[in-house]
């Protein structure tokens, strides 16, 4: 092979499918599951109608954000009888391919009977869990599925309150997900061929998401499960820390997704239980603060910016309050009251949220007050409960109905 030949091919091989640059947002919360965007040069405010609409399309039922690697675009959702994961240009809309499943899923709450569990992309794959509890791969090239595994069915999983709703989490080599299964709480399976590699806990699934992070030079997976806090060697799935932290009755979940900034781990729920801050050491785990009347998330995963949450205080039915917390401390630096649930993304010194009831907003994330700069009223087919993405420039949402595109760039 030539220098020249074996140039050119190093770099097609920087740009084939999957690869995922700074500007992309491949899993829930973007690159980190964190909720920032690095991105720059975004808009400072927009007009009462909202950003420019590069496009919108009509879509099915679901709570899945979409993720975008790239030029590709993935979305979950329910059409009909079929659950679809559907791979669309980010930049027009149009549709590339879909893969569809048939599904007999019924919420027993009449809470919707899509997906709520939001696509991961890692590398060349695509992993889907869906509310029925069936994990696929699929090629991000073509949709072509690789594998499936049913996780209700083959860990007897007992009926959760709205069926599976944890996003899988790539990790090195391994898919994690919070299973929920007997002798099966946490569960890995290999990225590439689906069979499991280990299994730990007992602990019931949840709705939260897990995250992997290097604290003082120890890699840890960290779940939020029903029972609470798991912290465990993502490679092995050895545990390290557990602590209880739900609520003292049945009818209730947890559901937002852990924080990490630095060393410190936040956790939070809303059902009398509330908020919980640890620091984690290489070799023990430290809390910082608890208590209920600080930040506690019903749904909502909240954002850090400079040592400050940002984030969305109590029950979902009951109007929450958008607050504004210092980390370290738990003190209430001020707060929004009745300002309803919403997903929330920080770039650019702002937090873009899209509320429940289909508001766009644009707030400078900064501790001395609540700072609106700007409002639209975007969706008419709420409840907004999908996870916002950003990328390269473009802010991408759904509600009910349809899924939106806007041109956040200067």
């Amino acid at each position: 092979m030539t220098a020249a030949r074996s140039l050119l091919l190093s770099v097609g091989l920087l740009c084939v499918v999957g690869a995922v640059s700074g500007a992309d947002w491949p899993q829930l919360l973007g690159p980190n599951r964190d909720g920032v965007s690095t991105e720059t040069g975004l808009l400072q405010t927009w007009p009462k109608e909202g950003p420019k609409v590069i496009w919108q399309k009509d879509i099915g039922e679901g709570f899945a954000g979409p993720v975008i690697v790239g030029d590709r675009l993935i979305l979950f959702h329910r059409v009909g009888d079929n659950m679809v994961v559907a791979c669309l240009d980010p930049a027009s809309g149009k549709e590339r391919w879909k893969f569809p499943y048939q599904t007999s899923y019924q919420d027993d709450f009449g809470k919707g009977n899509g997906p709520r569990a939001t696509p991961t992309v890692a590398g060349d794959h695509v992993y889907t869990l869906g509310p029925a509890g069936h994990l696929h791969c699929l090629d991000l090239a073509s949709g072509k599925k690789l594998w499936e595994r049913d996780l209700v069915k083959e860990y007897q999983v007992p009926a959760s309150y709205f069926g599976v709703g944890t996003s899988p989490l790539v990790e090195g080599d391994l898919v994690l997900v919070n299973v929920g299964g007997k002798k099966a709480g946490i569960v890995a399976f290999h990225k590439e061929t689906g069979k499991e590699a280990w299994r730990a806990t007992q602990d019931g699934a949840s709705y939260s998401s897990p995250v992997a992070a290097t604290i003082h030079g120890v890699r840890q997976g960290i779940f939020f499960t029903r029972q609470g806090v798991v912290l465990l060697d993502p490679r092995t799935g050895n545990v390290r820390y557990q602590k209880r932290w739900r609520a003292r009755y049945d009818a209730s979940v947890n559901a937002a997704t852990p924080l990490v900034a630095g060393d410190l781990v936040f956790f939070s729920t809303c059902y009398e239980t509330g908020a919980l801050l640890l620091k984690v050491g290489k070799d023990k785990v430290e809390e910082v603060w608890s208590g209920d009347e600080e930040m506690s998330n019903h749904y909502n995963t909240c954002v850090q910016h400079d040592g400050f949450l940002y984030g969305f205080h109590g029950r979902q039915e009951q109007g929450p309050a958008l607050r504004c917390v210092e980390l370290k401390t738990g003190k209430v630096r001020w707060s929004r009251e009745r300002y309803g649930c919403g997903s929330m993304v920080l770039a650019d010194g702002n937090a873009i949220i899209l509320t429940e009831r289909g508001d766009l907003v644009l707030a400078e994330a900064t501790p001395q007050a609540y700072r609106e700069k700007a409002r639209a009223h975007v969706f008419d087919a709420p409840p907004c409960r999908a996870q916002i993405a950003l990328a390269n420039g473009r802010l991408y949402a759904r509600d009910g109905a349809k899924l939106v595109c806007w041109d956040l760039k200067k």
